[in-house]
């Protein structure tokens, strides 16, 4: 479904990444691991075009994407829930969901997206009518993941999806991303520093240093041997 050939992307005369090379099948879930500054999220939004590749290129459903502007990648089935939520904080979580929609004409269809949103998240549908900016953070980013499922992406991108969420809620949100996979087979890249509970529910993993893949193979290896995982990344509480 995606891949990413030989890109390599600057940030000013900084290379944010050298020569990233990945490809991930139509159902899978990747997860990008590795410490801050790895590289991961500028991965994720060089996908959504909101970044360039300087070499390269990005190759979506067998169409080069290299460098389109972002919402039409979000009309080709590309969505993102961003880091730190970015939820639009003096809308309401249903104008939220709205917003998440925008591309969408058919109004019943619209609707229906949402009703699956606050099945997804029932806690949504208690807070229907609130500001987002009013909502705790594990609320918030329950909000990001449904509003970037609003627009029916084929491919969903999630940038630290469990960051800064109490123990609960990071179980609240690892079980509707597995019953949405369960049911719709949706192909998912995310980032996370919590890289055991990411790989528990990935396929495969590619684990970023200073802007380079360093090592890539399935979830299951790197969940056999921790203390490889713990030395390639750098990171101890990734055992």
């Amino acid at each position: 479904m995606l891949s990413l050939h030989n890109v390599s992307v600057n940030y000013g005369a900084i290379e944010a990444l050298t020569d990233i090379s990945l490809h991930v099948n139509q159902g899978e879930v990747v997860t990008l691991i590795g410490a801050n500054g790895a590289g991961k999220t500028t991965t994720l939004r060089t996908i959504t075009g909101l970044l360039q590749p300087r070499t390269g290129k990005v190759v979506f459903e067998e169409e080069d994407i290299s460098g389109k502007p972002t919402h039409k990648l979000v009309a080709r089935g590309i969505s993102m829930s961003p880091e730190g939520r970015g939820v639009f904080a003096n809308l309401s979580v249903r104008e939220n969901l709205q917003m998440g929609a925008y591309l969408n004409t058919n109004k019943r269809g619209v609707a229906a997206d949402m009703e699956r949103a606050f099945k997804m998240f029932p806690r949504l549908k208690e807070r229907e009518a609130q500001k987002a900016g009013t909502l705790s953070g594990g609320e918030q980013q329950m909000l990001a993941i449904a509003r970037a499922l609003m627009g029916n992406p084929t491919l969903l991108l999630l940038d630290e999806p469990l960051e800064g969420l109490a123990p609960v809620v990071v179980d609240r949100v690892l079980t509707a991303l597995r019953q949405l996979r369960a049911e719709s087979r949706l192909t998912m890249i995310l980032t996370e520093q919590q890289a055991t509970l990411a790989l528990e529910f990935s396929d495969d993993a590619i684990i970023l240093d200073r802007g380079r893949i360093v090592h890539a193979a399935t979830a299951a290896d790197l969940l056999a041997d921790p203390d490889r995982l713990s030395t390639l990344i750098g990171v101890a509480r990734a055992s």
